[in-house]
């Protein structure tokens, strides 16, 4: 089981793997490398200009954590009246998007889908029953009684 420091720890690996930080715990070079990163958003925003695009986000803890990155980066996310919870706008350059943005979250999000996971199995397992398997599968329709 991973536990909240474990995961802690990998978020902070897998964030200066992105941002280009020495080591996780140089708190002065993760500060810098955000504002490499910055500078290189405001760089790719002279080359690229920012365009408006749509995410379509699954649950709301992808949506927090896209939430939280986009607003780390400067960009400031948004959604038009009448559109669902799960859709976020946001200006932003697309190489931005595609080399920084969508691969941080991806790898940001697979580690937290893991932990909720295993934290949601290990609660069902020790306050409600201890198999927390899937169903079982049948070859056919069970007859009814």
């Amino acid at each position: 089981m991973t536990s909240e420091s474990q995961l802690r720890e990998k978020l902070r690996k897998i964030e200066a793997l992105f941002v280009g930080a020495g080591t996780a715990g140089e708190r002065l070079a993760a500060e810098a490398a955000l504002r490499r990163v910055r500078a290189r958003v405001e760089e790719l925003t002279r080359h690229d200009p920012p365009i408006e695009q749509q995410f379509s986000l699954p649950d709301q803890w992808s949506r927090h954590l896209f939430l939280a990155l986009c607003r780390r980066y400067g960009l400031r996310p948004f959604r038009y009246r009448r559109q669902r919870r799960n859709t976020v706008m946001v200006r932003a350059s697309r190489g931005f998007v595609d080399r920084v943005l969508l691969p941080e979250f991806t790898e940001l999000e697979g580690a937290l889908q893991v932990y909720l996971h295993e934290v949601t199995l290990r609660v069902i397992r020790e306050e409600i029953y201890d198999d927390a398997s899937e169903a079982q599968e049948v070859p056919d329709a069970l007859p009814s009684n």
